[in-house]
């Protein structure tokens, strides 16, 4: 999922009270936290890819390592809804969690299909340095409309999985699951949703770098996107194999 944490709400809180002593956050630092979650994440994903010697087999048997590392990396998430300033501490664990997940599931995507994780990945990075370069140029900005728009859509994709995830508790199967044209649809608006969220975590970023907020809001903010990331990557991982399941 997206990050609802990256919010005005969410800055605004940290602020109220807050006496600069020379340690405010800034853009810099922002991206410096964000390249060395990124870093931490890549490690642990990297290293099970490279235990495994290539045989996504092996992915099956370490399942109980992926639903730990997923249950720790939404327990670190939750906490630092409420206490942003040990963002420090667990934004690093978040990233080490998710990069232990992602190992494993990659791995399990790559056995159904030969290469889709480097696609994935391709993709994913593709996706963010074009609404990076969108951002920065100007091309597509944070509105108000643009901003309410992709908030609630973002809300909606969040009641979606929900239900999904209950109707499948009791048995049915989702068309979510499937590889119908309809559920290839639903994943792609999914996908263009999770990418048009990156610009509003820039903008929330910008904006907050130059209202001083608390330093360790940096790591906060690196965590915000690292969260965007993972929830764009899944859903491109999800895409391509709706698509392999229709050849």
């Amino acid at each position: 999922m997206s990050n609802p944490l990256m919010t005005e709400s969410a800055f605004e809180k940290v602020r109220t009270g807050f006496v600069s002593d020379g340690e405010s956050m800034t853009l810099k630092g922002t991206v410096n936290k964000t390249i060395l979650l990124f870093i931490t994440m890549l490690v642990p994903a990297a290293w099970i890819w490279m235990k495994l010697g290539g045989d996504p087999t092996q992915a099956v048997g370490l399942m109980p390592f992926m639903i730990g590392s997923l249950v720790i990396g939404l327990i670190a998430s939750i906490v630092l809804v409420f206490k942003k300033s040990w963002a420090p501490v667990l934004a690093p664990v978040y990233a080490a969690a998710e990069g232990v997940f992602l190992g494993i599931i990659s791995m399990i995507y790559e056995h159904f299909q030969s290469g889709i994780v480097v696609q994935a990945v391709g993709i994913t990075l593709l996706l963010f340095a074009a609404m990076l370069v969108a951002y920065r140029t100007g091309l597509i900005r944070a509105t108000p409309l643009f901003t309410k728009i992709i908030v609630f859509a973002t809300l909606g994709v969040g009641l979606f999985y929900l239900i999904n995830m209950i109707v499948m508790m009791f048995g049915v199967e989702s068309f979510y699951m499937g590889s119908s044209l309809l559920s290839i649809g639903v994943s792609v608006l999914i996908a263009g949703i999770a990418a048009f969220n990156f610009i509003l975590n820039f903008d929330m970023i910008e904006n907050q770098a130059q209202l001083g907020a608390p330093k360790y809001m940096e790591w906060y903010s690196g965590f915000g996107l690292l969260l965007t990331l993972v929830w764009l990557y899944l859903e491109i991982l999800r895409l391509l194999s709706k698509i392999s399941g229709r050849d």
